[in-house]
């Protein structure tokens, strides 16, 4: 059985290799640049990041793919709708295939947005 009591990302990230830790920790780093005060937390059992209360992000990893995810608002969904196109999008996450280029300027880009919705 997989295991689900992470208490750190650290923890989470330890427990994949290759591509996928690779990309988690671009994407870690990615989030930290944007939001360097953003507290880093496990939650759902996934790595998140939030700003006092408010969840900024969160992401994980799957077979084949990672997923970015948060509740998105129809403006940040609006916003990116053509730098979304092709890609697997739901309410609540955006699916990364690990057989296409992480997108990290996208990444960036929405990290920022979500951060001026948070403090906003």
């Amino acid at each position: 059985m997989a295991k689900t009591d992470y208490k750190s990302i650290d923890e989470y990230h330890n427990a994949f290799s290759g591509e996928a830790l690779e990309r988690m920790q671009q994407i870690r780093a990615a989030i930290k640049e944007i939001a360097p005060e953003a507290e880093e937390v496990i939650s759902y059992q996934i790595p998140a990041f939030r700003i006092g209360k408010k969840f900024l992000v969160y992401y994980c990893a799957f077979p084949g793919h990672l997923t970015l995810s948060s509740p998105w608002s129809e403006a940040l969904l609006r916003h990116f709708e053509a730098d979304l196109k092709g890609m697997k999008v739901s309410k609540s996450a955006i699916r990364l295939p690990l057989d296409k280029p992480l997108p990290l300027a996208l990444i960036r880009e929405i990290v920022a947005f979500r951060k001026q919705e948070v403090e906003g």
